[in-house]
């Protein structure tokens, strides 16, 4: 496998880890946003993805303390949110900003080469995911790679007093690549059969969010 195909497999696989819930560092330096904690990230990938990934007769590892999770549902990889600040934006979804830091990561092994992702830190922005990663030791920063369907998504959160912490599980997002990640895969892997409708995975994520504070 090429250099270059290997880092389009990073990529594909490392975008869908990069979507959360919870925005620009501009705001959450002037403290317009809130943070996350005791929150973790799963990610399933779909039929479509694993087909892909068996192309290349990839295995996927999780990197501790991440954890690989397979049962009824699919294949996945859960992990823990190190830090995060964003706004949820519960009563409008879609609306979601944020960043956040993700404990772990994840290895690729192909018969002729393995790729593993650390330090992964995924930002969200006008609907789309990108954020940056460490690919065998060297840091990569991604473009937007990915759409999430927020407004595709369960949301569940608890009912508390206005500015207290409050405990918040977004289920089943879909993620969908954008064009640009439709035209690295077709310019390195040839006709992959992935366009800006190909469900690549489902992201649930929870998490106590703690507004900012009021003068």
């Amino acid at each position: 496998m090429s250099a270059k195909r290997r880092s389009v497999l990073g990529v594909a696989i490392a975008a869908p880890l990069l979507a959360q819930f919870t925005g620009a560092s501009e705001a959450a330096a002037s403290g317009t946003l809130g943070t996350v904690s005791e929150g973790w990230v799963e990610v399933r990938w779909t039929s479509q993805a694993q087909a892909l990934l068996d192309r290349f007769q990839a295995e996927v590892e999780a990197v501790a303390p991440a954890q690989l999770v397979q049962d009824a549902q699919g294949r996945g990889i859960r992990f823990p949110v190190r830090s995060g600040e964003g706004d949820p934006s519960p009563a409008n979804p879609p609306k979601a900003r944020g960043g956040a830091r993700l404990e772990g990561g994840v290895q690729v092994r192909t018969p002729d080469a393995t790729v593993r992702l650390t330090g992964l830190e995924g930002l969200l922005q006008d609907g789309l995911a990108s954020g940056k990663c460490v690919v065998n030791g060297v840091d990569v920063g991604h473009h937007a790679m990915v759409r999430p369907g927020l407004d595709k998504g369960v949301l569940r959160t608890e009912s508390v007093p206005l500015g207290k912490p409050m405990k918040i599980r977004l289920t089943d997002v879909p993620l969908r690549p954008t064009p640009e990640l439709v035209d690295t895969f077709t310019s390195s892997l040839g006709r992959a059969g992935v366009t800006t409708d190909t469900v690549l995975a489902h992201v649930t994520a929870e998490g106590v969010y703690t507004p900012p504070k009021r003068d």
